[in-house]
Order: C-alpha cells, then sequence, then structure tokens
C-alpha cells in the first residue's frame, strides 16, 4: 500500500505558493494576525523548509528542474499598509523572500468606508531594496475573467506593470488575476505585457503548475497559526491534490 500511495502521489507533488492579504487585527477572512503570521513563519523555519522567490519558482518550472521537496513560495495580495507595518519586520527577521502583487492606482490611498489603507510608494521602494518583490494586480482590482474589452483590460494590466517600474526602478516580472479571474486570451495579453508568469487563487485546470500563466496558489488563514497540522499539509506540496478544480472565472 505504501509503495501505491508513493507511485501515485510523488508525481503530484507542486512547490506551494501560498497567498496572504492582510497582516494585522481587521478581522475577515482575509486577515492573519501578525503574532499568527509570526508562528507560521518560525514554523516554516524549524521544519526545514526554504522559502524561495518567485522568480526561482518560474525558472526551475521553465527549465524543467526539479526542486527538493523541502521549497516554498511566499505572496500577498493587494498591497496593504498593514503588509509594510507587519508582515515586511518579521520576514525580514528570518531572511525570507517574498513578492506583493500591487493595485496600482491605490498605492497611497485610504478608504475610510471599507477600513483598508495601502502602503506609499515610499514603503513600496523601501521593500523593494530589501528582500521584496513587486508584482502588478492591475491598476484598480479589475476582474478579468470575462475579457470585453481587450484595449482596456491590457491598459489594466500592462498600466500596473508600468506605474510599478517607473516608481522603484526596476523589473516587474509577475502578475496576479484579481480574485483568480483569467481566460486564455487574457493570459496572452499578460505575456504580450512582458510579464514571466502569472499567479491565480486555485483556479484553472492546468496541472501541478507546469503553466507558469496560471499559478495555483494556497490562501493562508489565521487559524493556520494554531493549527499545525492545517499549515503543514498546506505546506507539503500535495494540498492541490484535495481541492475541487476551478474553472478560470
Amino acid at each position: 500500500m505504501g509503495s501505491f500511495y508513493f507511485f501515485w502521489l510523488s508525481p503530484k507533488y507542486t512547490v506551494p505558493i501560498l497567498i496572504y492579504h492582510e497582516i494585522g487585527y481587521e478581522k475577515g477572512s482575509f486577515f492573519v494576525s501578525p503574532e499568527n503570521f509570526a508562528k507560521q513563519m518560525e514554523y516554516i523555519k524549524k521544519n526545514g523548509y526554504e522559502v524561495i522567490t518567485l522568480d526561482e519558482l518560474v525558472k526551475c518550472t521553465k527549465d524543467k528542474k526539479l526542486l527538493k521537496k523541502n521549497k516554498v513560495v511566499i505572496t500577498f495580495d493587494d498591497g496593504y499598509k498593514d503588509n509594510f507595518q507587519y508582515a515586511y519586520p518579521i520576514l525580514k527577521g528570518f531572511g525570507y523572500p517574498g513578492t506583493i502583487f500591487l493595485i496600482s492606482d491605490f498605492i497611497g490611498k485610504k478608504f475610510t468606508g471599507e477600513g483598508k489603507e495601502f502602503m506609499s510608494w515610499d514603503e513600496v521602494v523601501a521593500m523593494s531594496k530589501n528582500g521584496i518583490s513587486f508584482g502588478g494586480h492591475t491598476k484598480n482590482h479589475f476582474y478579468l475573467g470575462d475579457v470585453k474589452d481587450e484595449a482596456v483590460s491590457f491598459d489594466q494590466i500592462a498600466g500596473s506593470k508600468k506605474a510599478i517600474e517607473e516608481k522603484i526602478g526596476m523589473p516587474v516580472d509577475y502578475f496576479c488575476y484579481p480574485s483568480g479571474g483569467f481566460n486564455n486570451r487574457v493570459k496572452e495579453l499578460v505575456a504580450q505585457a512582458g510579464y514571466k508568469g502569472a499567479c491565480t487563487t486555485n483556479r484553472g485546470f492546468a496541472d501541478f503548475n507546469q503553466d507558469v500563466y496560471e499559478l495555483k496558489r494556497i490562501k493562508v488563514t489565521n487559524a493556520d497559526g494554531n493549527k499545525p497540522f492545517s499549515f503543514w499539509m498546506k505546506l507539503s506540496g500535495y494540498y492541490n491534490v484535495l481541492r475541487k478544480e476551478k474553472r478560470g472565472y
């Protein structure tokens, strides 16, 4: 039985790409407290995982290079100010790289009615010089799942890249589809804009993250900070095997 599971399960391994949003105290489905985020990063360290960059993962995928089964990638969506306040010092303390996908038109803004505040461009620049890379997430969280106007969609995709690059003075090579929504034409537009790859949520039908323009990620919750088995499963490389496939939009 053990050999059956080895030969069936082993080829299904994918390097886990973790997805976070808010690292703070505004409770919601996407928040993780700084304390639990620190616990999760400590768990990664104590259990022998190596945090690699999204760029390293994509390069190895394109080169068909097998990675040891102890790698993990850390990503954040949207660019909330608490990423700078809380997540960044913790990552820096552990020496971990990460990628933050920015909604470029929201940077420096605060939406008081929603209680959402985004980091400033000065904060983005400071992080970009210290192990954090940035990716595009459209200009204003534009949903790309059902493209009706390709010119508008391309402006959202390419405009985000251009705005971030102008501010940080570095290439912006990766994109993230808002709400995970995409289709084949959107993937083509992302490539045309000059991105080397793109992340979804858990959407898409490409197996084992072999298509670098629809990389599935794993949502980490606040509860994972107090549930070692749950977090271990998400780091195992086999978590996607347990999840139901979802169409791109």
